[in-house]
């Protein structure tokens, strides 16, 4: 750091950082050199050398400021609005499995609610039971009564074993499973265990667009979802 002496005092050389921290310790400085502050001008940054006012720089930023913050601010009601309508289909899947008076009469409820509620006609719900007649009538398309040591479930372990939900492309042969080896259109899949470490089975919802369930997405609902199933099957 260069130094200077005037009249036998040895001074620091004034830098961009001493003075920005003088201007915050000193926010009225503008206040009490109002002539100063008309002065100045700056280059504008979008129109090459044309230059602005300091004072149309500050709200210039603060415009960009504020149009970011609302930004921020319109995606915040969106998600908050889009919590409320799954909240909402919740709802309505956990008053479906309380009037559910049996087994059969609950896996309808749940089928109903993901077609209903949820509008994921492409739903199968795969339960780890034994085999049921009465269960599977009229359910084919949505239950899949299954023997937990099927090879076709081994590419399934680690979701089982995990507990957690999964979301985002799967396996063709893991679609054929779930699916139908003609269902082409699944773009995307979420996956949720039913019970400790999936051992009641799980639940898979598909959907067209390939982007509909992606790894980021939160998984907060589809565990409640989990619970909810998992605990009506268990009653």
């Amino acid at each position: 750091m260069t130094t200077h002496t005037a009249r036998g005092v040895k001074e620091e050389a004034i830098t961009d950082d001493r003075i920005a921290d003088y201007l915050q310790t000193h926010p009225d400085f503008f206040e009490r050199n109002a002539a100063l502050l008309a002065k100045l001008r700056l280059p504008h940054l979008r129109e090459g050398t044309a230059t602005v006012s300091l004072v149309e720089r500050q709200v210039e930023v603060l415009r960009e400021r504020n149009q970011a913050l609302e930004r921020r601010l319109k995606e915040l009601v969106d998600v908050a609005r889009a919590n409320d309508v799954l909240a909402d289909r919740i709802h309505r899947l956990a008053q479906r499995l309380l009037r559910a008076g049996d087994l059969s009469a609950t896996v309808a409820a749940i089928e109903t609610s993901m077609r209903e509620d949820f509008d994921a006609m492409h739903s199968v719900l795969v339960l780890f039971l034994p085999a049921m007649p009465g269960l599977e009538a009229g359910t084919q398309r949505f239950l899949r009564i299954a023997d937990p040591a099927d090879s076709n479930l081994k590419s399934f372990e680690s979701l089982l074993g995990s507990g957690k939900p999964r979301c985002g492309q799967i396996r063709d042969t893991q679609r054929d499973y779930l699916f139908g080896a003609d269902t082409v259109e699944i773009g995307s899949v979420a996956l949720t265990p039913l019970g400790p470490k999936g051992n009641l089975g799980l639940l898979a919802i598909g959907a067209s667009d390939a982007q509909r369930f992606h790894p980021a997405m939160s998984t907060d609902f589809l565990i409640r979802i989990g619970d909810l199933i998992a605990h009506a099957l268990t009653r």
